[in-house]
């Protein structure tokens, strides 16, 4: 589908960056990367995410890590329950479902493959983090974080099943979210002294 016919076939009021990805998308498909986009956006599933919660979170209480097993299972379920809040109270319309490559429930934004593959896997890395004097010291693996939620993120733009605006707040979401559970977690953490040099 052309730009302009694309552009007929939705509401006045969404932005052109979102059209435009979206044509860029639908322009560029191929068996390969479609394949690659539905093994994300499955790995982004609540299936999935909710299964990669649960056994962190068992893992961190079987170390007997409770604030990092509580951040990891509390924060991802209260934030999916705000997620779907947002959905219902935003209210905006997917793509038109000729672009789409995959089914897609709910409202669009934001994006809650984005928002949420954000906040389970980053949640993950700080728990990491803060338990492990070994992942201190080899931090960079954490990276693969926000890496593999802004690539789950981005094939749910390749799928059309999302707009940009909706990736990118859900992303942002994502982060804001992470910095308050971690917050509110280290709340009452006993802190060891540093020694004067």
């Amino acid at each position: 589908m052309s730009l302009v016919h694309l552009a007929a076939s939705i509401p006045l009021a969404t932005p052109p960056i979102d059209i435009g990805v979206l044509d860029l998308a639908v322009g560029s498909r191929s068996g390969f990367w479609t394949s690659v986009a539905e093994s994300l956006s499955w790995l982004g599933s609540t299936k999935v995410l909710t299964v990669i919660v649960v056994v962190a979170a068992v893992a961190f209480a079987a170390f007997r890590q409770w604030r990092s097993a509580a951040m990891v299972l509390f924060g991802s379920w209260i934030a999916y329950w705000l997620m779907l809040l947002l959905k219902r109270v935003i209210d905006r319309d997917r793509p038109p479902v000729g672009e789409r490559l995959a089914h897609a429930a709910y409202q669009s934004m934001p994006s809650g493959h984005a928002m949420m593959s954000t906040i389970v896997f980053c949640l993950i890395a700080v728990a990491l983090y803060r338990s492990s004097e070994r992942i201190r010291r080899h931090p960079d693996i954490l990276m693969l974080a926000p890496i593999l939620a802004a690539a789950i993120g981005v094939s749910r733009l390749y799928l059309g099943v999302h707009w940009t605006t909706d990736v990118v707040v859900g992303w942002l979401l994502g982060a804001i979210w992470v910095t308050i559970a971690a917050a509110v977690a280290d709340l009452g953490r006993t802190r060891t002294p540093v020694a004067a040099a």
